[in-house]
């Protein structure tokens, strides 16, 4: 771990100045109810966008259900499932990784699920040594083993940290599942297997929510299935 960073900084090329500070003459008054007609109008088309990402999920149903049955298989059998994200994409996967290691609804074993996002003083310590590009790459080579499951959570699809994550797994043979925005994009392309939703970017992130409870239904339906009394090898049945 170094104490300084050698990787050289990258800056953003953009046509507009970025603010960061509020604008001069703001006021504490400026909503008025003239306004409010304007405001409202913009919520509601924000939550007619809502319905594509909704009918996205629900035309991969069969899917959702699958990734549920096989993690529960594979983290039965003590396998493990490694996550990341950047951004609310980040908030997401930790979302799934909580519900396993805790629960869902029923009361149940805890199951190993780590956000690779969430080691921070890692995360610090490989980007600065490494680049941000590296921070998820070094620890699936660091944490994964094969047959575990990466999933890998975006909106656009194309950030380079996550790309280099999928790389790193195929090295380890881990199985990699990307959940993303409108497809194609070269992170759903480059996994074994991605969900798409098709809708803007911040609907297709509440999408993700929705996803990932999905999951989760049906991964508690296969654990119960597998561990109910009389089933064969304590719940190790195919």
């Amino acid at each position: 771990m170094t104490t300084e960073s050698t990787v050289p900084k990258r800056i953003t090329p953009t046509t507009q100045p970025v603010p960061d500070t509020v604008p001069v003459g703001w006021s504490g008054s400026a909503y008025t109810a003239a306004r409010g007609p304007q405001i409202a109008a913009e919520v509601a088309a924000h939550l007619d966008n809502v319905l594509p990402a909704l009918e996205s999920l629900r035309s991969q149903a069969a899917r959702l259900s699958e990734w549920g049955a096989e993690l529960a298989h594979r983290l039965l059998s003590g396998q493990r499932l490694l996550a990341a994200g950047n951004g609310g994409s980040a908030a997401e996967a930790q979302h799934l990784t909580a519900e396993l290691v805790g629960r869902f609804d029923a009361e149940r074993a805890p199951f190993s699920a780590i956000s690779l996002h969430a080691e921070t003083s890692a995360l610090t310590a490989l980007s600065n040594d490494y680049g941000y590009e590296e921070v998820f790459a070094r620890q699936v080579r660091a944490h994964g083993r094969a047959g575990d499951v990466l999933i890998l959570l975006s909106t656009s699809g194309r950030s380079p940290n996550l790309l280099n994550a999928v790389r790193a797994a195929s090295e380890r043979g881990i199985t990699t599942w990307a959940l993303t925005g409108a497809g194609p994009n070269p992170l759903a392309d480059a996994c074994d297997q991605a969900i798409t939703v098709d809708a803007i970017a911040a609907n297709a992130q509440e999408g993700h929510l929705i996803a990932v409870h999905a999951v989760c239904r049906a991964f508690d339906a296969e654990v119960a299935r597998r561990t109910a009394p009389g089933t064969i090898g304590d719940g190790a049945q195919p």
